[in-house]
């Protein structure tokens, strides 16, 4: 009974010595064709060139051959000649493709360059080729010989199988970052802002271009009392999975510091030491609000880490920003920060929103706080309103298509009812 390694062993020798024998003959080849080449012998140039050279008939008849192509198909001269068409040395569907294309495309235009085919080799082994050919014409323009070069592709050929690979590859891994970007951006941005009693509260996001990339943008909102809720909104540098994680650490870390400090600015300080000790190169901007429920409606103090101020738009429609500049978060080791306490009562309208729609652009122009504010101060019955109107005339002022992830936040605490509607209701 044999054994398997040992015939193993033996296909692997006999595979490493045809190896090695076709190359002991390519270069028995090149030594010849080089040693012809200073003679100035042409019969040995032909013989011993580096590509395989062969002439046919009209249809197709191997008339001639060169040493080098023997060589490469392990053919002699009386194998092939005169007794083998050029197409019966093909694999099948190289003949296929001899018949359907390569030689119809010679016979219309003289020649046919590049064509990659598949040699069979006479122990049944495939070559890898690069074939050009030429038909000459006789006096009266009737086909006379076809003469034809045969090139060895068999390391392009690798070559190309490894790039198609490593594009595949590419193309996968792609597909799944672009999957994980997707799901990443879910669970940093809420899905929908909570229901908060007595406060209208919306949102909207887009992220640029397509949203295949992880983007820097976020918002939050979420309770740490009885009627006492915190607002963020912020902005990362860059995009892609170190400012995904950037994100998602300033989100959380300003959950955590705001149960312990009241004041927005200590939680902006809180993040801004996190971000140090991290050892990002990312930094951020932010604007926190905290808010606190009384009477008819809301004590508010805001700070700015770097972050535009929001706008607050009053019941008669003017529009003023809320708040003072200060450092970015994760560049310094002492922000300049600042708490500002304002009231948001019935009827008025709080936005907050990232550089994404000012700096929104179309062509040389920006879109530009002023536009903001026009869009501010206009009707707006509900936060969704105004959330939604700002989001869709940035992104129509790109075309539809944001250069820039958006993120829009809108409070708006509603007015009280009309006296007189609830009379006529009343009466109804």
């Amino acid at each position: 009974m044999s054994d398997p390694e040992v015939e193993q062993v033996d296909v692997r020798q006999a595979d490493v010595e045809q190896a090695d024998g076709e190359h002991r003959e390519g270069v028995r080849a090149l030594d010849g064709f080089f040693a012809a080449l200073g003679d100035d012998d042409a019969g040995e140039l032909y013989d011993r060139a580096p590509c395989g050279y062969l002439s046919t008939t009209p249809d197709g008849t191997i008339i001639k051959v060169n040493q080098t192509l023997l060589a490469l198909t392990g053919y002699s001269r009386a194998d092939l000649v005169e007794r083998r068409r050029f197409a019966d040395l093909l694999s099948r569907g190289g003949q296929m493709y001899h018949e359907t294309h390569y030689a119809p495309m010679l016979r219309m235009h003289g020649v046919a360059r590049e064509i990659a085919l598949t040699i069979v080799r006479k122990d049944g082994s495939r070559l890898p080729a690069l074939v050009n050919s030429v038909l000459e014409r006789d006096a009266a323009g009737a086909p006379r010989v076809v003469r034809t070069a045969v090139f060895d592709a068999t390391q392009r050929r690798e070559y190309e199988r490894e790039l198609l690979a490593a594009k595949e590859r590419a193309e996968r891994s792609e597909a799944r970052a672009s999957a994980l970007a997707r799901t990443l951006q879910q669970t940093l941005i809420p899905p929908a802002p909570p229901v908060v009693p007595h406060l209208d509260v919306a949102a909207g996001y887009r992220p640029a271009g397509d949203g295949s990339q992880v983007g820097g943008d976020f918002y939050d909102v979420f309770q740490v009392g009885v009627d006492d809720w915190v607002v963020v909104i912020g902005d990362v540098c860059g995009k892609g999975a170190e400012a995904a994680v950037v994100t998602a650490l300033a989100r959380y870390t300003l959950r955590a510091a705001a149960v312990e400090h009241p004041q927005p600015s200590e939680a902006l300080r809180l993040l801004n030491e996190v971000l140090q000790r991290q050892g990002t190169a990312r930094f951020c901007t932010v604007a926190a609000l905290r808010l606190r429920r009384f009477r008819g409606g809301w004590s508010a103090v805001v700070a700015c880490g770097g972050h535009a101020p929001p706008l607050l738009r009053d019941v008669d429609g003017g529009v003023r920003t809320i708040g003072r500049p200060g450092s970015l978060l994760g560049v310094v080791d002492e922000p300049e920060l600042h708490d500002v306490d304002f009231a948001l009562g019935p009827g008025q309208s709080l936005l907050l929103f990232t550089d994404g729609v000012t700096e929104a652009r179309n062509g040389a122009e920006f879109y530009g706080d002023s536009r903001v504010e026009v869009l501010a101060a206009g009707p707006h019955d509900t936060a969704g309103s105004l959330a939604g109107s700002l989001l869709a005339d940035v992104l129509s002022f790109q075309s539809g298509q944001a250069r820039d992830d958006i993120a829009v936040v809108v409070l708006r605490v509603p007015p009280p009812p009309d006296p007189a509607a609830l009379a006529h209701g009343q009466s109804a």
